[in-house]
């Protein structure tokens, strides 16, 4: 069946401000259709196989009276609140056993049926009988109550598990401050580290350089050292070297003189009138005196010839047999 087929057929089911849809075996409530007609204030949708109300549902606010008494009702949608014109509902004979916290927002409601659903203690008790107009009426007012306290009890939890929520999300906060803070001490204990370990590199490196440089001083001042220690030892050698050529020189030239000079005290003694003075005697008789020694060392060094050419003779003439 079609869309324009259903209106058409929702229209033949509108009578004045009255929709009726009783015994019309409907299993969905035609939202849309009803939707269309703002001014037909009261539908019956009793004795049908209706199982859940859709959430569209919520947005017929212009109903005034509905009628869902023997169907297969289990929930009611959330949003029934919505329903601001809603004076008159029938539930009679369903399925239900709560109704949606919204429905304490049903200010206008004036009637109201739940018998023959099995409604959970607290709720029955507040819906009574509804036995007769009063008894629907007092029901409509007394589960209105109860759902408001029920609101108020949502709301209250809502509050606490908001608060809850809040406190949980500030400790949340809290500790991403306190691990941020944490994060953060530890960035700039390792950037410190970090800086520091730079700095002692680097003075190790400083370190290492002077010290190589002071070694490379200390080598140089050791060569420098050892240099001006080798050009003194040998200045110093040669400084004593030359007092010592010049003390032998000048003891040779002392000796020298003292020869000449004897040699002439000896002449002048011997062959000159000075050799009748008593200081010459002595001196004229140590020249003869040497003058005989080295006559008869004279004679020695002939003999001492003589036999050494004879035994060189023999030695020649021994070999040459010897060979022959």
């Amino acid at each position: 069946m079609s869309k324009n087929s259903k209106v058409l057929n929702l229209k033949d089911k509108i009578c004045g401000n009255e929709v009726d849809l009783s015994l019309c075996d409907v299993t969905e409530v035609p939202v849309r259709e009803l939707a269309l007609f703002t001014k037909a204030t009261v539908v019956d949708l009793s004795c049908n196989s209706i199982t859940s109300l859709p959430p569209e549902f919520c947005n017929l606010t212009h109903l005034v009276k509905v009628d869902l008494s023997k169907n297969q009702l289990t929930c009611l949608p959330d949003d029934l609140g919505n329903l601001a014109n809603l004076q008159h509902l029938d539930l009679y004979n369903n399925k239900l056993t709560v109704l949606p916290v919204s429905f304490s927002q049903l200010r206008s409601l004036k009637w109201l049926d739940l018998k023959d659903n099995p409604l959970e203690a607290d709720l029955a008790k507040a819906a009574g009988d509804c036995l007769d107009e009063k008894q629907c009426k007092q029901c409509a007012t007394k589960v209105l109550q109860h759902m408001r306290g029920l609101h108020d009890e949502v709301d209250r939890a809502r509050a606490k598990r908001l608060l809850r929520e809040k406190e949980l999300e500030r400790k949340r906060e809290v500790k991403q401050r306190e691990r941020e803070a944490r994060e953060k001490e530890a960035r700039k204990r390792e950037k410190a580290e970090e800086k520091e370990k730079r700095r002692k590199e680097y003075n190790a490196q400083m370190a290492a350089a002077a010290a190589r440089e002071q070694q490379k001083k200390k080598s140089e001042e050791t060569k420098k050292k050892s240099g001006q220690t080798a050009a003194d030892k040998k200045a110093a050698a040669a400084a004593m070297a030359k007092p010592k050529r010049s003390l032998l020189g000048l003891m040779f030239k002392l000796l020298l003189l003292l020869l000449l000079g004897l040699a002439g005290v000896a002449a002048a003694c011997k062959w000159t009138d000075l050799q009748r003075e008593a200081v010459c005697l002595p001196i004229n008789v140590a020249v003869d005196d040497g003058l005989s020694w080295a006559k008869q060392q004279q004679g020695v060094a002939r003999q001492l010839l003589r036999n050494l050419s004879s035994a060189a003779k023999e030695f020649i003439e021994s070999t040459q047999a010897s060979k022959n």
